[in-house]
């Protein structure tokens, strides 16, 4: 129920910051004042991981929650005092049967790719959640297709940007978020970071998103949003690529994963501004809260999608690269039958009680080396995704886009006015 009340809280906070930022500049100015507000938001990104490893290693991990309290205070003190109202009069009111069937369409896409690397593709809960998950999603364009006052208008996606944007969008954040998942266990686990020091670990790529966004933010309104989207993940691809390079005992981090960090934080501050941009140039300025929060709704399926997918190929991976190493290993029946057990528990899995010292050691690099294994591959499937985000961009999104009103340019993109209206 908690994490139900802080989704609730972030679906509220980030699509309506964006939606101020919309109506306060005119569209030639808004790159550059979304790239300020991914400066600034970046920000906390960087105290966040730091400040939660440092408080889950040194207090609690409750402490990483009650941090939020303040924090969440002072947000509200600051928007009733300084934070100007602008509404859309035509709002509608909320879709339930929309939000229901995403809702258990999602879950049961996700909860049946999680479960699947516990008890197999086979499991009746696992095929079943999968079936009902697939289901429900099918059902849910349908229903936002008829319905009169839907939660995503399909309308909005004959807009051939915001179609392109949010596109770009669920394959880029499927290989950011896979990499900030998976990155921080192998820190831990495989190189022996700290938990502070994991969390700081990934600080360098968001200090370049912080400093840099403010000046890239304004080429989208200098080159419209193609180059950006286009340089800005070949850029990150190649700071995933460098993730890959690090193997075990790989030596310092400023050899390692330094240079990795900053490269995509080069790659970041040039798409991130582009990609909110170009979701809000496209639509009419009294949808923009909804094209927000639209790509928003993008980028967090993205991120269930690549923990799910990415979780099951991490396993498979793993599971396979430690059973070759540990075929070459002389170990006693139960120990193996021991290990199998553990396979789940991926990177953190121990070796078997009443094995000599040679033998636990031979096991804990050999689990260290096949966790290693897996986590490449993933960070050459993000490759592949920043790599296909870009194609996307290259191929869906308009080149500079002729300045004038948003209205102008949903007309020239034939979305019917009535679709748009209540």
């Amino acid at each position: 129920m908690a994490r139900a009340l802080q989704g609730v809280g972030g679906a509220l906070l980030i699509p309506n910051s964006l939606a101020i930022i919309g109506a306060s500049f005119e569209e030639e100015r808004r790159g550059k004042a979304i790239g300020t507000w991914t400066s600034l938001t970046s920000v906390t990104l960087i105290l966040g991981p730091v400040l939660g490893g440092y408080l889950a290693e040194n207090v609690s991990w409750r402490g990483v929650f009650f941090i939020n309290v303040p924090l969440a205070i002072a947000v509200l003190a600051i928007a009733f005092r300084h934070v100007p109202e602008s509404r859309d009069p035509g709002a509608r009111r909320l879709d339930l049967p929309g939000a229901t069937l995403a809702a258990v369409g999602l879950g049961g896409v996700v909860f049946g790719l999680l479960e699947s690397s516990r008890s197999g593709l086979a499991d009746p809960r696992v095929l079943g959640a999968l079936i009902v998950g697939a289901v429900a999603l099918g059902a849910f364009l349908v229903v936002e297709g008829r319905s009169r006052e839907p939660m995503v208008p399909l309308s909005l996606f004959r807009s051939r940007n915001f179609t392109g944007a949010n596109a770009f969008t669920l394959l880029l954040y499927f290989a950011l978020v896979g990499t900030m998942f998976f990155l921080p266990f192998n820190l831990i686990w495989v190189q022996g970071y700290s938990a502070t020091a994991a969390g700081a670990a990934i600080v360098p790529a968001i200090l370049v998103l912080s400093l840099l966004s403010r000046y890239t933010g304004g080429l989208t309104d200098r080159y419209g949003a193609r180059l950006p989207l286009v340089v800005g993940p070949a850029i990150a691809g190649i700071g995933f690529a460098l993730f890959v390079v690090p193997g075990v005992e790989s030596g310092s981090y400023w050899t390692t994963f330094f240079p990795a960090a900053v490269v995509l934080g080069v790659g970041l501050s040039i798409l991130v501004p582009a990609v909110t941009t170009v979701a809000l140039n496209s639509v009419d300025a009294r949808h923009e809260g909804l094209a927000s929060a639209i790509n928003n709704a993008f980028s967090q399926t993205a991120g269930l999608l690549a923990v799910a997918v990415l979780g099951v190929i991490m396993f498979i991976s793993f599971s396979g690269s430690l059973d070759a190493r540990l075929a070459d290993l002389n170990l006693p029946s139960e120990a193996k039958q021991q290990l199998e057990g553990e396979k789940i528990q991926l990177g953190a899995a121990q070796a078997p009680q009443g094995l000599d010292a040679a033998q636990s050691a031979n096991v804990g690099r050999a689990i260290d080396e096949a966790f290693v294994s897996g986590y490449r591959v993933v960070m050459l499937v993000a490759v592949a995704m920043a790599l296909a985000s870009a194609l996307s961009a290259a191929l869906l999104l308009e080149g500079k886009k002729p300045k004038g009103s948003a209205e102008q340019s949903i007309a020239e993109q034939e979305v019917a006015p009535d679709s748009l209206e209540p």
